[in-house]
């Protein structure tokens, strides 16, 4: 797992939502985490690389926002949408799935899921980060 010293185990002095970052790039995971943080509506509050970091954290903590990418280390992110379906997360998370496999048959299965958010990374990379402003303001504003 990797966690920042402020952020999984510890985002004391943090505001806003706290979003799942499911990512086995490096560079996208920075890219991502720039945006976010940015934003001061929400932050990074912890990283996974895989499926099985990715179930750890989202059955150690709660996180208001979880952006998955459908390909991670060891293979598909698959087990984490059907974790988060099986335990109510979806329903009360913005899931988001970023990915350059963004076929119609893995968008109807995200869908299938309960995943609303499908982004291909190529050319929707703002609007998922769009996406999850949007959430973050309408929290924030009570809606």
């Amino acid at each position: 797992m990797n966690a920042d010293s402020d952020t999984a185990h510890n985002d004391s002095g943090r505001t806003g939502l706290r979003v799942l970052l499911i990512e086995d790039s490096p560079l996208i995971r920075r890219s991502i985490v720039e945006a976010i943080d940015a934003s001061g509506l929400m932050h990074v509050a912890a990283q996974a690389e895989s499926t099985d970091e990715a179930i750890a954290l989202l059955n150690g903590e709660a996180f208001d926002a979880v952006i998955v990418d459908l390909q991670l280390k060891g293979g598909s992110s698959v087990p984490v949408l059907a974790y988060m379906q099986r335990e109510g997360l979806i329903d009360s998370t913005f899931a988001a799935v970023l990915t350059n496999h963004a076929l119609p048959a893995y968008r109807e299965r995200c869908l299938q899921y309960g995943v609303r958010h499908f982004y291909d990374k190529s050319f929707e990379f703002d609007r998922v980060i769009d996406a999850l402003h949007e959430y973050a303001q309408a929290r924030l504003d009570g809606r």
